[in-house]
């Protein structure tokens, strides 16, 4: 569809359905779920394992075809652990999965089909244990380009950015960009210049969602109930 058909009501009643979702089904597979969190089609995300934690305000898109997995399985008591941090956007597609322990910092942005992991998952010569197992750390404001592969015992500093398809294999450092395979630094950033980040965009969160609020009442206004049941059953080119 070219634009949003629904009628406000009906997208406010998605809303709080999706809302209903993640207190009844996703809340409860998680160690913690901070205030404020929203989920985008939460029935595409696959939780296993535990413990798995979720910061502030963090943003979870998922979709049909790009379903968002966190998962924990560890051959050692006590060992795999998720945490995220506050403000942080986890795209569609996005797989974390921990056999020792994976720390995502706050105002962190993994985007689509990223891939985090601190296992081999398979050694090499004993098919059957999950091999070499190392932490990883996402310092705070690190912004993770689509398809990029996180390996197991690197460190990304803080405001650093790793590039769309990257396979980071040892640790970056802070205030830089690397790209590539095996990821190499390709540019520093200025550490002096400030950054705006998402805890900057949800500053003000009761504002924000008021803001959101009047501007769905504006787009959807003219929408009726009628006519959104013909844009789906009989969709035109213009719809």
């Amino acid at each position: 569809m070219r634009r949003d058909h629904r009628p406000y009501f009906i997208k406010k009643a998605y809303l709080k359905f999706q809302e209903f979702y993640v207190n009844h089904f996703v809340r409860p597979q998680l160690e913690s779920l901070g205030d404020g969190s929203t989920f985008i089609r939460p029935w595409h995300v696959e939780i296993f394992g535990a413990p798995i934690e979720l910061g502030d305000f963090v943003n979870v898109v998922a979709s049909s075809d790009m379903t968002v997995r966190l998962a924990i399985w560890s051959e050692k008591s006590g060992r795999g652990r998720i945490t995220v941090g506050k403000y942080c956007l986890i795209c569609p597609g996005v797989r974390i999965g921990s056999a020792h322990e994976i720390r995502v910092g706050d105002n962190c942005m993994i985007a689509s089909n990223a891939y985090l992991t601190d296992s081999d998952w398979h050694d090499i010569y004993n098919r059957i244990s999950i091999g070499k197992t190392a932490p990883i750390r996402i310092e705070n404001n690190v912004w993770i380009g689509d398809s990029a592969i996180i390996c197991k015992g690197v460190t990304i500093g803080e405001n650093s950015i790793v590039g769309a398809g990257a396979v980071v294999v040892d640790s970056i450092p802070a205030n830089c960009v690397a790209a590539g395979n095996p990821a190499r630094i390709v540019k520093h950033l200025d550490a002096g210049r400030p950054i705006t980040t998402r805890a900057d965009f949800f500053s003000e969160p009761e504002k924000l969602i008021q803001g959101f609020d009047q501007s769905d009442r504006e787009l959807l206004r003219d929408n009726t109930l009628l006519h959104w049941l013909k844009t789906l059953l009989f969709p035109t080119k213009n719809d």
